[in-house]
């Protein structure tokens, strides 16, 4: 009996890990969020045949491309903390850099925010919330994040003058290529903040209970373009002359459309070019160099992307790749972000997920938005679904829809559509206020864009900034754009009578989007 019974003790010593095992819930995966700054999908795995992105595009072989993702303004502040509480500049109210949603608005969940409240050690690093203001000048900590978010020392340098010119004088230059021992400390923010994102996945435990949500966010490539000089070897400067035929604004673009690049001009690098304002346009050889240096920087952050990536358990984690709102490269002459054009706003998605593998990439060409990211790594992690607003008034919900049905290749996407936004102080550009960046209380216009499965309509309103209400009837422009015959958006239909019927089918729809 007494062997028995020790031979029992071991054979149940032995079957109580899997019995534990089998009684323990599935461990929830990690969650990786990387974002990039003012990327547009200048990517190889998008079809970009003058992009440099080994990292990104080997990442794309095994993951889930979106291909016609939106942002809800082209303006990082608005566009983040839209993509972060899942709600639309609307209603946050904020178009500029100078609120915090939650003593303003309403003390809304974020997606950190979420994740964290079920269960996830969540943590930030680099450029993820707009700092300042509108993340309450602690990157939401500690509602947001379980420790505080990680900026990089040398951050405090991004707009000093650091760009050394032919005579070795320091400006503040938009073109800067430099060598990394010439910086201060040596280094740049982006790579700090990978450094600090591998050391933050290294110290997790790989058999904690407790998963983790770490946010990545790049600050290239937004201006100024300053990266290790050997990535601009990567392109012929003449690959970038005839990029764009637009040297010209399209004449049947609305004045108020026009978004005059003030960020731009005024680098020390391109404010003595004479560069007539508010139109323009700038040399062919400047044109040129500013899309070999945009597309360095994007070189850039991909091996530091790749850097991210090889330090993830790929089985355990899910990742999610995007930028936050596109940038002009002179398409209709215009440079930057600051409109609600096509490559303002179109950005890139990419999903890798344990739960969906694929052998190769996988397209989407469904219209989606930003606001459906929170939603789609909510379903993804396994946790209780994010309820879709009802109202305003509502603290836990979002305004986007879960893409996780189409991972599972259920439901169709071409019935959706993508509303954008953007606000002017007045009908003309201006450097006083800035109709690139107006403050709330000089706002006179917003401008609301529809992009359809076919067409974008663009519809500019008169805008009271003392209720957040708007006048349908005080139009200062409208824009039509074919999509089946003008991608590039550059012939504006609104002249033609033959498109009055799409014209109004468009806009009472975006009306009814909206509301009053």
């Amino acid at each position: 009996f007494a062997v028995d019974m020790i031979t029992a003790r071991l054979l149940l010593s032995l079957m109580m890990p899997v019995l534990l095992d089998a009684a323990a819930p599935p461990r929830r995966p990690n969650v990786v969020m990387v974002i990039f700054d003012d990327l547009r999908p200048v990517i190889g795995a998008y079809g970009d045949t003058l992009a440099s992105t080994p990292y990104l595009d080997n990442f794309a072989r095994g993951s889930h491309i979106f291909t016609r993702v939106y942002s809800q303004q082209s303006l990082c502040a608005p566009s983040r903390n839209s993509l972060l509480t899942g709600r639309r500049p609307d209603t946050l109210h904020l178009y500029d850099f100078y609120s915090y949603w939650r003593t303003f608005t309403g003390n809304f969940t974020t997606l950190p925010q979420y994740f964290k409240e079920h269960g996830y050690y969540t943590y930030s690093c680099g450029k993820v919330f707009h700092p300042g203001l509108s993340s309450n000048n602690t990157d939401d900590y500690p509602l947001s994040w379980s420790a505080p978010a990680f900026r990089p020392r040398t951050e405090q340098f991004m707009n000093s003058p650091v760009c050394p010119d032919k005579e070795g004088i320091l400006r503040k230059n938009l073109i800067c290529p430099v060598e990394l021992q010439t910086q201060p400390y040596k280094t740049l923010p982006d790579i700090e903040s990978v450094a600090e994102a591998l050391r933050f996945v290294g110290s997790r435990s790989r058999h904690s209970q407790e998963p983790f949500f770490l946010a990545m966010g790049f600050h290239k490539p937004h201006i100024n373009f300053r990266f290790p000089r050997q990535f601009l070897s990567r392109f012929n400067l003449s690959q970038f002359y005839n990029y764009t035929e637009d040297s010209l604004k399209p004449p049947d673009m609305p004045a108020v459309a026009w978004n005059p690049y003030t960020d731009v001009r005024a680098r020390d690098d391109f404010k003595h070019s004479n560069i007539s304002f508010p139109y323009g346009p700038i040399s062919p050889l400047q044109a040129a160099q500013i899309r070999q240096s945009y597309y360095a920087s994007v070189s850039y952050v991909d091996d530091l992307f790749g850097k991210l990536i090889g330090g993830l358990d790929l089985d355990e984690t899910v990742v999610v790749a995007l930028g936050d709102h596109g940038w002009s490269l002179g398409e209709h002459a215009e440079w930057a972000k600051y409109s609600n054009f096509e490559v303002a706003l179109r950005v890139p998605l990419i999903i890798r997920s344990p739960q969906f593998p694929v052998a190769q990439t996988k397209y989407y060409h469904g219209i989606t938005e930003l606001l459906d990211v929170f939603p789609t790594l909510v379903d993804l992690a396994g946790l209780p679904k994010l309820d879709k607003c009802q109202s305003s008034q509502e603290l836990t919900c979002g305004e986007g829809k879960s893409l996780y049905h189409q991972l599972m290749g259920l439901g169709r996407a071409d019935e959706h559509v993508a509303l954008s936004q953007y606000p002017r102080p007045g009908m003309l550009p201006t450097k006083h206020p800035n109709s690139d960046k107006p403050k709330l209380r000089n706002i006179k216009i917003m401008g609301y864009s529809l992009r359809t499965d076919i067409y974008r309509y663009t519809m500019w309103v008169r805008f009271h900034a003392q209720n957040f209400s708007r006048d349908w009837h005080d139009v200062y422009g409208e824009e039509l754009y074919d999509h089946r015959l003008d991608s590039g958006e550059e012939l504006n239909l609104m002249p033609l009578p033959q498109f009055d019927d799409v014209r109004q089918r468009l806009r009472r729809r975006l009306m009814e989007m909206v509301g009053s």
